[in-house]
C-alpha cells in the first residue's frame, strides 16, 4: 500500500541563516585533526533496511539480459560494493516527504545503474585498474565490453523510468544524464591543465557528480508530489551533499588509506587531474612548489609525488579543501529548513555529516 503526504512548507529559511541542526553541527565543529565521531552509513540504512532490499530485487531483476558477457560485467561491478548514497538520499528524500512504495525502488535502483554506468566509462576514460578494492571491469573484461555494458545500464535505465509513467521523472532523469555527459568532457578537457581555477573545478563536479545527487533528491519529492519549493530545496540538498562528496573524494586521493578507499593513492596526480588541493598549492605556496605541481599535473605520474605531498602538507591544502566540503554541507543543511522533522530528515542529516567526515 502505497503512502503519499504532501511536504508542508512550515519552515521558511531565513534570509542570511547557516544555523546548523544541533546533530549536525555537533559533527561538523570537530577539527578533523583530532576526527569527529565517524558515523557509519549503515546506521542510516537501518532506517532503509526494507526499502534497500527491494532495491536490491529491482537491481538483479532488471540487470537480467540473455547476453552473458552483459550479466557478468554489470554483475561484477554492481555486486563489488559501493556505498550506495544515491539510492539511500532518493529514499531518504522520498520518505522525508511521506511517500514510501515501488516506485521508489524502481527508481532508486535507476539512479544506481546511471552511476554504475558513469562508472565503467569513467574507468575507460582514465585507464583506471582499481575501484573499490578490486580490479576495475575493464581490466578484467577489456575496454570495449566496459563500454557498451555502460550503455546497456543506461538504456535500461530508460526502460524503467518510462514504465514509471511520470514524465516529470523522465525529464528530471534526462537532463541529469546529459549534463552529467557533459560534465565527463568538460573534466576530459581539463585533464593535465594546471590553469584550472577552483570555480571551474567546482564546476566539473557540479555537471559530472553533483547531478546525479541533485536529480535524486528531486525525484523523493517529484514521487511525493512536493510543492516546487520543497522539490526544489531537496534538490539543492542533493547539489550540495554531491559537491561536497565529491571534494572529500579528491582529498582522500592524497591522504587515504588504499584499504579503505579502494583506489590506490595519488591516482588523481597519476591522471593530470588538478583537484582542490593542488589548485591550493598553486594559489598558495612557494614559486618552486607552484612550478613543481604544474609540472606534475603536465606531465601525470607519480614521479612527483612525494614532493608534491610535501608541498600539499605545509600550504595545509588538504585542510583548505575539507573547509570547503564543509561549507557546502552547510548550504545543503540549510535547504532542509522546510522539511518536516522525521527520521528520514534526521537520517538526511546523519548522510550529509557522513559525506565530510568519512575515509572511504
Amino acid at each position: 500500500m502505497l503512502r503519499r503526504v504532501k511536504c508542508q512548507d512550515r519552515f521558511p529559511v531565513r534570509k542570511g541563516s547557516r544555523q546548523l541542526d544541533t546533530r549536525i553541527a555537533r559533527f561538523l565543529r570537530f577539527p578533523f585533526s583530532s576526527g569527529p565521531p565517524v558515523l557509519s552509513i549503515d546506521v542510516i540504512r537501518t532506517l532503509l533496511a526494507e526499502d534497500l532490499r527491494a532495491v536490491d530485487d529491482v537491481v538483479r531483476a532488471r540487470l537480467h539480459s540473455d547476453v552473458a558477457l552483459i550479466r557478468q560485467v554489470s554483475e561484477y561491478i554492481i555486486g563489488s560494493g559501493g556505498k550506495r548514497l544515491r539510492p539511500v538520499l532518493l529514499l531518504l528524500a522520498a520518505g522525508s516527504c511521506g511517500y514510501r512504495g515501488p516506485h521508489a525502488h524502481q527508481l532508486a535502483a535507476v539512479v544506481e545503474f546511471i552511476h554504475t554506468a558513469t562508472l565503467l566509462h569513467d574507468d575507460v576514460v582514465d585507464e583506471s585498474d582499481m575501484r573499490r578494492g578490486r580490479t576495475t571491469a575493464n581490466s578484467v573484461f577489456g575496454n570495449p565490453a566496459s563500454v557498451l555494458v555502460g550503455d546497456f545500464l543506461y538504456s535500461r535505465s530508460f526502460q524503467m523510468m518510462v514504465s514509471v509513467g511520470r514524465p516529470r521523472v523522465m525529464e528530471v532523469l534526462s537532463d541529469a544524464t546529459n549534463v552529467i555527459a557533459e560534465g565527463e568532457v568538460m573534466q576530459l578537457m581539463n585533464v593535465h591543465d594546471p590553469d584550472i581555477t577552483e570555480d571551474a573545478y567546482l564546476g566539473v563536479i557540479r555537471y559530472k557528480t553533483a547531478k546525479l545527487f541533485e536529480a535524486a533528491g528531486r525525484l523523493g519529492a517529484v514521487l511525493a508530489d512536493a510543492s516546487d519549493t520543497v522539490e526544489s530545496d531537496l534538490a539543492r540538498f542533493g547539489m550540495h551533499l554531491g559537491t561536497a562528496f565529491q571534494v572529500i573524494d579528491d582529498v582522500l586521493d592524497y591522504s587515504g588509506e588504499t584499504a579503505e578507499t579502494g583506489k590506490n593513492l595519488g591516482d588523481d596526480l597519476a591522471e593530470g587531474k588538478t583537484t582542490l588541493p593542488l589548485i591550493h598549492v598553486l594559489r598558495s605556496g612557494t614559486r618552486d612548489e607552484a612550478a613543481l605541481v604544474r609540472k606534475a599535473i603536465a606531465e601525470g605520474g607519480l614521479a612527483e609525488f612525494g614532493p608534491v605531498m610535501a608541498a600539499i602538507t605545509r600550504t595545509r591544502a588538504l585542510e583548505y579543501a575539507r573547509n570547503a566540503a564543509r561549507a557546502e554541507i552547510d548550504r545543503a543543511v540549510a535547504m532542509l529548513d522546510r522539511i518536516e522533522s522525521s527520521p528520514y530528515k534526521e537520517s538526511l542529516l546523519h548522510l550529509a555529516a557522513f559525506s565530510v567526515t568519512r575515509s572511504q
